[in-house]
C-alpha cells in the first residue's frame, strides 16, 4: 500500500469519530430529554391542603347542637385534578355571631366514626366505647381513646365556614398530623 491511499483514510478519521460521538450525544440526550418530560409532574412539589369551604355559617343555630359535614376537597396528583372528592367529615358547632369549633369526626383511638348522641350532649364512638363532650375532651377518664377529639382551625369568610381539613396520628396521644 502507498502514503496516497491511507491519506484518505486518515483524514476521513476526524470526520467519522466527531460523527460517533455526535450520534452517541444525540441517542443518549434525546431519551433523557423525554424522561424528564415524563416524569416531571412527579418531581413538582404539592401544596398542603389549604382551606376547604364546609357550609355556610346561618346553616348552624348559635349555640345549638353540633351538626356533621362532609369535607368535599379538589385533589390533585401528578396529572389529574379530581373535584368534589369527600375527604373525611367534621362536627360545626357555632359558639358566637362568628365562631365556630370545629372537631374531626373520627376518633382518636382507632379512627373509627364518631356519633353526636343528642340525650347526653356529647360524643360517642361505638367501637371502643370512647366518650367525649361537646368541646371534645374525653368525657369518661376510663375511655380509650389516648386524646380528645382533634380541633381543627376554621375561618369565616364571606358568611362561609371554611376548614383547614386534617387528619392526625390515631392511637397517639400527642396529636401528629399525617
Amino acid at each position: 500500500m502507498s502514503d496516497t491511499d491511507q491519506a484518505p483514510d486518515r483524514r476521513n478519521f476526524v470526520a467519522k469519530a466527531a460523527s460517533i460521538v455526535v450520534g452517541g450525544l444525540i441517542s443518549v440526550v434525546a431519551p433523557v430529554a423525554g424522561l424528564f418530560t415524563l416524569f416531571d409532574p412527579l418531581r413538582r412539589k404539592t401544596d398542603t391542603r389549604g382551606l376547604v369551604r364546609v357550609a355556610s355559617l346561618a346553616s348552624l343555630e348559635t349555640n345549638g347542637p353540633p351538626r356533621k359535614f362532609p369535607v368535599l376537597d379538589t385533589l390533585v396528583d401528578a396529572w389529574n385534578t379530581t373535584e368534589n372528592v369527600p375527604v373525611g367529615s367534621v362536627y360545626l358547632q357555632r359558639t358566637g355571631d362568628a365562631t365556630v369549633r370545629v372537631l374531626n369526626s373520627v376518633c382518636p383511638h382507632l379512627g373509627c366514626s364518631v356519633g353526636y348522641n343528642a340525650s347526653t350532649h356529647g360524643y360517642f364512638c361505638p367501637c371502643h366505647r370512647s366518650s367525649f363532650t361537646l368541646d371534645g375532651a374525653i368525657a369518661d377518664p376510663k375511655s380509650p381513646s389516648p386524646r380528645g377529639m382533634d380541633e381543627l382551625e376554621a375561618v369565616i369568610r364571606d358568611g362561609d365556614v371554611w376548614v383547614r381539613f386534617q387528619n392526625f396520628r390515631k392511637g397517639s396521644p400527642d396529636k401528629i398530623a399525617v
